[in-house]
């Protein structure tokens, strides 16, 4: 793991996709739930040009088919409650071609033929998206938006899910199930930017504009 400010820039272009003319970026935005990754995605979206955004909550299995722990809590916050195969998919098709994808979702209807100077971008956000390994080995950038416990449980709180929350579920599901899952990706994920959810969205927006920016300009430099 390593803090903002502390990453370097000499392993991001590894995993950097290049087909034919059209160069691609997969940036990951990861979080605890309620941390601000989804108000980043789209404000990332809205100042990079040729990017477009998937969102792993759009993926979730339906309830009937989401197991219940021993409390009956359904157990929502594993990957085996996300149809993962259809995410993996969808994502395989930007790669393959990212301005048909776009064109065909209605995803960015202003988009122009592309050039060879082109970098689409694509915003990967969600929970898990770094503890699913095939979809961790693709993204070029991966950042990480974490909050305090209490934060994390007062934003919940006031969120309204469908199904809602039953009682206890933060504290009997949803803590535990972050603190596991996060554990997991510090023991087996690297090269992660951890981003202070606290922090003015302004700022945030500023710093992980401003790094993709600069990996797209060195992909368009590239041979």
């Amino acid at each position: 793991m390593r803090e903002f400010e502390r990453f370097t820039h000499e392993t991001i272009l590894q995993g950097a996709t290049q087909r034919g003319d059209m160069k691609t970026l997969l940036v990951g935005v990861g979080g605890m739930t309620n941390g601000g990754k989804s108000t980043l995605s789209k404000s990332l979206h809205q100042q990079i040009p040729n990017s477009c955004i998937i969102a792993q909550d759009s993926y979730f299995k339906d309830d009937s088919v989401v197991p219940e722990d021993n409390n009956g809590f359904k157990q929502y916050d594993m990957l085996g409650a996300l149809d993962m195969d259809t995410m993996m998919s969808d994502i395989d098709s930007w790669r393959k071609d990212p301005e048909r994808f776009m064109r065909q979702r209605d995803l960015n209807p202003e988009l122009t033929t592309a050039t060879d100077t082109d970098v689409f971008v694509l915003i990967v956000e969600g929970f898990l998206i770094f503890n699913y390994r095939p979809l961790n080995e693709l993204f070029d950038r991966r950042y990480f938006m974490e909050i305090p416990y209490d934060v994390c449980k007062r934003r919940r709180s006031v969120r309204v899910y469908k199904p809602p929350d039953p009682s206890g579920y933060f504290d009997g599901h949803v803590w535990p199930m972050y603190l596991k899952n996060r554990q997991e990706m510090d023991i087996t994920v690297s090269d992660i930017v951890i981003l202070d959810g606290l922090k003015p969205k302004e700022e945030l927006l500023a710093a992980v504009c401003h790094d993709v920016c600069e990996e797209i300009e060195r992909l368009r430099e590239k041979d």
